[in-house]
């Protein structure tokens, strides 16, 4: 009879630990898969990859499932033994994804042991058009210029422009912005970085690891460099608020980095199997079409587009146009040496000083 009792108390305290990007779930979703199997989903957020680094390379994160981005996180934490492998087979509904863009991130994951795509995206700019042409009106929208040549950027402070703070995202879109290779290590390149964005610096309200998405909608900055879903996400914020603020995203015409968040689960998950569940239960079209509908980011489960907004689908904010996707660029990892070497620059451009 004790052992009887262990085990029902055993059932009734299934748990599954969660550690995602901040708004970038539907919870619809959450709710079914806890009514459909009865495990308790506790569901954390952070708004940085340094953050979710941290946790995992320490160990004893306590966390089961972790969406960390293809490079150079995802890369990183596999070489590094802090993610489990997956078995294909226990979760059915691999089968869903799309094998192209699987086979994008088979640089980061030889052979896609660790991780299945759960949503991607680019870095580019968001932009308020209509206050950006009343005080730059001969500044190009579609370019890297509009803030990187500090002529558009000293018109456009007084509307505001923001920074993600990410030196994973900046860094390799001013390299590539320059026609350097994304992930050069060259001292002299990274120079180059530097004196583009401390030449700017003067006119960034500030760099954001998050709020960067209400501040768009809300009207109060004109100009930020931000995640693709994020900005959409103000789009529509905007829009039914009518208030009169119009909000885009824009994919530079130069090129812009494309990111890929994986599906993974720490080498020392302590629910595994349950994992795997979660994992299955996500890769299902209808449960994807609900998120890519609610967080306006794409997925890579090709039959979810049937359930995907008409407007969502025609959205290049949202899905890039195969002309788009030719010009989006990964970048890849970079030795240890030259990532300390990034992280003092950024340091630098963040305080201002060189």
């Amino acid at each position: 009879m004790l052992f009887i009792a262990r085990a029902a108390h055993a059932q009734e305290e299934r748990v599954l630990n969660v550690y995602n990007w901040t708004d970038y779930i539907d919870p619809a979703a959450l709710k079914r898969f806890a009514k459909e199997t009865g495990v308790k989903l506790n569901y954390d957020v952070y708004d940085s990859l340094e953050t979710l680094e941290a946790k995992l390379l320490t160990g004893h994160s306590g966390y089961d499932i972790v969406v960390p981005s293809d490079e150079p996180s995802f890369s990183r934490l596999i070489r590094a033994g802090a993610l489990a492998p997956i078995d294909h087979a226990s979760v059915p509904n691999w089968r869903n994804l799309d094998p192209a863009l699987m086979q994008r991130v088979a640089r980061a994951d030889p052979g896609n042991a660790h991780g299945a795509i759960y949503l991607f995206g680019s870095t580019g700019l968001g932009i308020e058009p209509d206050k950006i042409r009343a005080l730059a009106p001969d500044a190009v929208l579609d370019s890297w210029d509009l803030l990187f040549k500090p002529e558009n950027a000293r018109r456009l402070a007084s509307c505001g422009i923001v920074m993600l703070d990410s030196e994973i995202d900046v860094i390799p879109s001013v390299l590539h912005y320059l026609g350097k290779s994304p992930d050069s290590t060259d001292p002299g390149d990274l120079a180059a970085v530097e004196q583009v964005l401390m030449r700017i610096r003067p006119y960034i309200r500030n760099f954001a690891s998050g709020g960067t998405l209400e501040a768009l909608a809300a009207g109060e900055v004109c100009l930020a460099l931000d995640y693709s879903g994020d900005v959409a996400q103000a789009a529509a914020r905007a829009a039914e608020a009518h208030r009169g603020i119009t909000v885009r995203f824009v994919v530079p015409k130069e090129g812009a980095q494309i990111g890929f968040d994986m599906l993974a689960i720490p080498a020392d998950a302590p629910h595994r199997d349950d994992a795997l569940k979660f994992i299955n239960y996500l890769l299902q079209p209808d449960v994807m079409a609900g998120i890519t509908n609610t967080v306006r980011y794409p997925n890579a489960v090709p039959a979810s587009r049937a359930m995907i907004r008409p407007d969502l689908l025609s959205d290049p904010a949202v899905y890039p146009t195969p002309e788009a996707m030719a010009h989006l660029f990964q970048i890849g990892p970079v030795p240890l040496a030259a990532e300390r070497a990034r992280t003092r620059m950024w340091a630098r451009v963040k305080a201002g000083s060189q």
